[in-house]
C-alpha cells in the first residue's frame, strides 16, 4: 500500500534522506540504447545541471548522487533551520527563479503600499514557498518535471517519463548515511561501468576527487566533508579521506568472487560507528532491497515511527 509522503519525512528524527527515481517506458534517462544505437549520455549533464540550480535556491543540500541510464540517486540534507532565517525578500528571489509570481507579489516587491487583506496574501504566499523551498517532494518534483520536458522534447513523444513516485530512505544514524553514501557512489563500478571511483562519471565522489588536487572549494552541488575548509555545522560529519578509504574498501569487497579485507588503516573508522566488516556489508546492501523506507538501528526506527503516525516501519534484519 502506497504510505502518504508526510508519513516518510520526520525532520526530527533525521535530515538525510536517499532518493531514486526510475525512468518508465524502457526510456533512457542516459546512456547507449543498445537496440537503437542511440546515446543519451549527454542527458547526464541535464541531471547535474538541474541539481545544481536546485541545491542553490532550496535549503536541501546534496550529499552524493549517481546517474544511471534509467534512474538516478540522491542522498539530501534538508535544512529547514537555513530556510526559517531567510528574510522574506530573499524567499520571493529564490521562488522567481523557478516561477513567476503573482501580480500582488511584484507589487510588494516593489515596494508598492498594500491594504492589510493585501499583506496578509503576501505574507501567505512567502510562508507557503518557504516551507516548499526545503521540500524534498518539491525538489525532486522540480527535477524530474524538467528532465521529463526536455526528454521528451528530444524523443519526440508525450506522456510519463518517470515512475509514479520517487522512492525515499530516511537515514536514521552516521552509519547509515555513510553506508548509502557509499552505496550510491559506487553505483557506475557494480553496474561495470566505471573500475575505479575517480572513473566513475557523473557521480560525487568523482567530482569531490577532481575538485579536492586543486585545494578548490567544492561547488555549490556539493556539501562538504568535515574539515573541508568550511568550519560550518552544515558539513559531513567525517574526514573525505577517511570516506575515501572506505568506499575504495567497500568496493573491493563487495566484487562477486572476491571478498576482499579491511586494510589496518580503515579500522577506526568502522570501530567509531560501531561496525565491522560483516555487518557493514549487510547494511551497504539494504538499499537495493524495495520496501525499505528507514535505514538505522532499531531505536532510531521506533522513533522515526511514531513521529510519521506509525506504529512500526519495516526495517531491515541485522
Amino acid at each position: 500500500m502506497t504510505i502518504a509522503r508526510s508519513r516518510q519525512i520526520s525532520l526530527q528524527d533525521t535530515p538525510y534522506y536517499h532518493v531514486v527515481s526510475r525512468c518508465v517506458r524502457r526510456a533512457f534517462l542516459c546512456g547507449e540504447d543498445a537496440h537503437s544505437g542511440q546515446s543519451y549520455e549527454h542527458r547526464r549533464q541535464w541531471v547535474v545541471d538541474k541539481l545544481g540550480q536546485l541545491s542553490r535556491l532550496f535549503a536541501i543540500g546534496v550529499c552524493a548522487y549517481a546517474v544511471m541510464s534509467n534512474h538516478y540517486h540522491l542522498v539530501l540534507k534538508v535544512e529547514p533551520d537555513t530556510a526559517a532565517s531567510w528574510s522574506e525578500r530573499e524567499v520571493a528571489e529564490r521562488w522567481a527563479a523557478l516561477f513567476q509570481w503573482p501580480l500582488l507579489v511584484r507589487r510588494w516587491y516593489q515596494g508598492e503600499s498594500l491594504i492589510e487583506p493585501e499583506r496578509a496574501v503576501v505574507q501567505q504566499l512567502i510562508g507557503q514557498w518557504r516551507e516548499r523551498l526545503h521540500s524534498i517532494s518539491w525538489f525532486v518534483r522540480l527535477l524530474n518535471e524538467t528532465l521529463a520536458r526536455q526528454a521528451n522534447r528530444e524523443d519526440g513523444c508525450k506522456g510519463h517519463f518517470w515512475e509514479g513516485r520517487f522512492k525515499s530512505q530516511a537515514l536514521l544514524t552516521e552509519s547509515a548515511l555513510l553506508a548509502c553514501m557509499a552505496y550510491v557512489d559506487l553505483n557506475p563500478i557494480r553496474a561495470a561501468l566505471a573500475e575505479r571511483p575517480e572513473q566513475s562519471d557523473y557521480t560525487s565522489i568523482k567530482q569531490r576527487l577532481e575538485r579536492e588536487p586543486a585545494a578548490e572549494s567544492l561547488p555549490p552541488l556539493l556539501l562538504p566533508f568535515a574539515g573541508q575548509g568550511t568550519p560550518y555545522q552544515d558539513d559531513l560529519p567525517y574526514a573525505f579521506t577517511d570516506y575515501l578509504m572506505l568506499v575504495d574498501w567497500t568496493g573491493r569487497a563487495i566484487r562477486v568472487g572476491k571478498r576482499g579485507h579491511i586494510p589496518a588503516h580503515l579500522a577506526p573508522i568502522l570501530a567509531r560507528l560501531g561496525l565491522d566488516e560483516v555487518s557493514w556489508l549487510k547494511r551497504v546492501a539494504l538499499f537495493r532491497r524495495p520496501g525499505i523506507r528507514v535505514v538505522g538501528d532499531r531505536e532510531h526506527c521506533q522513533r522515526f515511527a511514531r513521529h510519521c503516525g506509525q506504529l512500526r516501519c519495516h526495517q531491515p534484519q541485522r
